[in-house]
């Protein structure tokens, strides 16, 4: 199966989140080390989803990548998110030439 974009994605690389004793590794794709990963239809979504299960703002999160989940569970930065949405014909409009954003999709 052809890898493609499912939905925007914060990676915020310092938060950690416990949770009833979930291990932090089963909250994140298998290719993020560390940290917690949000998703969202658009970014925003992403953002208002750290604040309010850590109540920081985006200035106190540390460290922080925005980009896309794929159906294969990996995160992808933008400009990774941009072959990977060529290749699998999501795009309908195009804002940047360089990267993606969820406008670009849907």
């Amino acid at each position: 199966m052809n890898e493609f974009i499912v939905c925007s994605a914060i990676w915020y690389k310092d938060i950690s989140l416990i949770n009833n004793n979930i291990p932090s590794d089963l909250l994140r794709p298998f290719n993020c080390d560390r940290g917690i990963v949000f998703c969202g239809l658009r970014h925003p979504h992403c953002l208002y989803q750290m604040v309010a299960m850590t109540g920081k703002r985006q200035c106190e999160a540390g460290e922080e990548i925005q980009g896309f989940i794929t159906n294969k569970w990996r995160f992808i930065d933008r400009i990774e998110g941009l072959e990977i949405a060529k290749v699998a014909d999501q795009i309908i409009t195009s804002y940047n030439l360089h990267q993606l954003h969820s406008e670009d999709l849907w």
